[in-house]
C-alpha cells in the first residue's frame, strides 16, 4: 500500500514538473516568435539614357511611282536633316511604306478622292537624349522644308528609356532596407522592445514610371523590401 501511494505520488509529482517545462518552453518559444514586419522605400530619380522617337508623314495621290518618288525625296531630306543636327546615321531606320488603296475599303460610302494614302516612318534610336529632345521641339523646322510630320497617332508615341538599372541596384536596396530598420527600431521602442535579427526578408519588384507626364524623360526608379525581425523583450 505504501509503495502504491509512493508510486502514485511520484506520477502526479512528474506530471507537474512536465507541466512546467511545457509551460515554460512554450514562453520561451513565443517570446522568440515575436516580430515585427515593415517595409522600405527607396526612390530615386533618373533621366533617360536612350530614345525611340518615330517620325511619320503621310503622302496622298494617285501616281504610285510619283509617291514613291516623292516619299524617298522627304525620307533623304529628314536624314540629312538629322544627321546635321548631331545624329548618326546608324541611329536612323526607316521601315517599308505602309500603304492604303482607298479604291480597295470595303466600307468606304463615296468614291476617294485620292486612291492612295501611304506613310512612311523613320525611326531614331539613341542615347543622345538631349539632342532628339531638342530636335523634337524643333520640327517646324522640317516644316520649312516642306514635310509635315503627322502627330497624334498612337502607333508612332516617342519613347524615353532607362536601361543601367543594374548600376543602381545595389544602392537603392541598401537604402530600402535601412529604411525598413529604421520603421522596425521605432516600433520596437514605441512597444518597449528590442529588436533582433532578420527573420526574413524580400524583395520588391523595381519599377520605372514616367515622373510626370510633361517631362517623359525624368523617371521615377521606386523599389519596397519587406523585412522581418525578431523582437526581444
Amino acid at each position: 500500500m505504501k509503495s502504491h501511494i509512493l508510486t502514485v505520488a511520484a506520477i502526479i509529482i512528474g506530471a507537474a514538473m512536465l507541466s512546467y517545462a511545457l509551460f515554460s518552453s512554450v514562453k520561451y518559444f513565443k517570446s522568440y516568435d515575436r516580430v515585427v514586419s515593415v517595409k522600405g522605400l527607396a526612390e530615386v530619380e533618373v533621366t533617360a539614357n536612350r530614345v525611340i522617337w518615330p517620325l511619320s508623314f503621310k503622302e496622298i495621290g494617285n501616281d504610285l511611282a510619283s509617291l514613291y518618288s516623292s516619299i524617298n525625296a522627304k525620307n533623304k531630306i529628314i536624314k540629312d536633316y538629322l544627321v546635321a543636327s548631331g545624329l548618326e546615321e546608324s541611329e536612323i531606320s526607316v521601315s517599308a511604306p505602309q500603304i492604303i488603296d482607298m479604291s480597295a475599303e470595303r466600307y468606304q460610302s463615296q468614291p476617294a478622292t485620292y486612291r492612295y494614302n501611304i506613310t512612311s516612318v523613320l525611326t531614331v534610336t539613341s542615347e543622345k537624349v538631349d539632342i532628339v529632345r531638342g530636335l523634337i521641339s524643333s520640327q517646324s523646322d522640317l516644316l520649312q522644308k516642306g514635310i509635315a510630320l503627322s502627330t497624334g497617332d498612337y502607333q508612332y508615341v516617342t519613347q524615353f528609356l532607362y536601361t543601367k538599372l543594374n548600376d543602381i541596384k545595389p544602392a537603392m536596396i541598401e537604402e530600402a532596407t535601412r529604411n525598413a530598420r529604421a520603421s522596425a527600431e521605432k516600433f520596437a521602442k514605441d512597444s518597449d522592445s528590442k529588436l533582433g535579427k532578420i527573420k526574413s526578408a524580400s524583395q520588391g519588384q523595381f519599377s520605372i514610371s514616367d515622373r510626370d507626364a510633361n517631362s517623359p524623360h525624368v523617371k521615377v526608379v521606386r523599389v519596397v523590401s519587406t523585412v522581418e525581425y525578431l523582437l526581444r523583450d
